[in-house]
């Protein structure tokens, strides 16, 4: 269940009776659902191409993706805005999972130090990746008991990986944004509904009832960027995934609400290393 209108959402979850954790698929490809919840969760999804958006970070994932985040942590539904067929298995864990366990038995240390690291929100590559999304497949036809023991090998194997991404650097914008839940999710949403055309930073200003220089100071105190250079950035993160579902460059650059194909290839390698056309081509289109 979610709680809220028109800022970052409080999602309330709902544990069987007798369940440590919550297993499902959820499917809200057409929802921009800015959220968090003191539990923790692990996030699987098999798509083309999507939005990882997670604390202040935000990036592009292809093929599939696993995060795991920490409680309080807000993020983006990893489905939004996915055009093709997808699959997707998220974990959510009580805040007391494995109870005192977690904290005094030496064999469970690692968990706890994952635990910990995932406040920052963690995403996973390689083997690791490949050997975690099988297990997770396989929980839905164990029992409860076996599933749970799954679940502790799982987190195992997560905690002793080096395959892994720290996606924020401290906890201070997490914070932030937790402190002043209405502007940041009303920026955020602001900003997905408008990058594509024209957004303007008074307007955005005046949507938060903030004068627009105590707005710019504001937005760069939270995200460590200007508002430009946060809208640019996430144009050019929406620019990937088109490219990688397929678009050509000319319509991702007007899609993405550039009018100058040669600014949009000069934008898009200064913050890729690459120009739009070998990024598409190394995404095998």
């Amino acid at each position: 269940m979610i709680m809220g209108h028109g800022k970052i959402q409080l999602e309330s979850i709902p544990f069987e009776p007798g369940k440590s954790f919550r297993i499902f698929s959820p499917r809200l490809r057409n929802t921009f659902l800015w959220h968090y919840h003191p539990e923790f969760e692990l996030v699987y999804v098999e798509a083309d191409a999507g939005i990882r958006h997670v604390g202040t970070h935000i990036s592009t994932y292809t093929e599939n993706d696993l995060v795991f985040i920490g409680g309080n942590l807000p993020h983006l539904n990893f489905d939004y805005r996915l055009r093709s067929e997808y699959h997707q298995i998220v974990v959510q864990l009580r805040c007391d999972f494995l109870g005192t366990a977690l904290g005094l038995t030496p064999e469970l240390s690692d968990i706890a130090a994952l635990f910990k690291e995932g406040s920052y929100g963690i995403a996973f590559y390689g083997d690791t990746k490949q050997a975690v999304a099988g297990r997770l497949k396989e929980l839905s036809v164990l029992s409860p008991l076996d599933q749970l023991l799954q679940l502790i090998s799982i987190l195992q194997i997560l905690a002793g990986s080096a395959e892994r991404t720290m996606l924020n650097h401290d906890l201070e914008s997490r914070n932030f944004i937790l402190k002043d839940k209405i502007r940041m999710g009303a920026v955020y949403e602001y900003i997905d509904a408008h990058y594509h055309s024209d957004p303007d930073v008074n307007v955005v200003a005046r949507k938060v009832n903030l004068t627009t220089p105590a707005f710019c100071r504001y937005f760069k105190r939270q995200t460590h960027m200007t508002f430009t250079d946060f809208l640019n950035q996430y144009r050019i993160e929406r620019a990937k995934n088109l490219l990688m579902q397929g678009d050509n460059v000319s319509e991702t650059c007007y899609a993405v609400g550039l009018d100058s194909l040669s600014y949009f290839n000069k934008l898009f390698k200064a913050l890729t290393g690459e120009n739009p056309s070998d990024f598409r081509k190394r995404h095998n289109y």
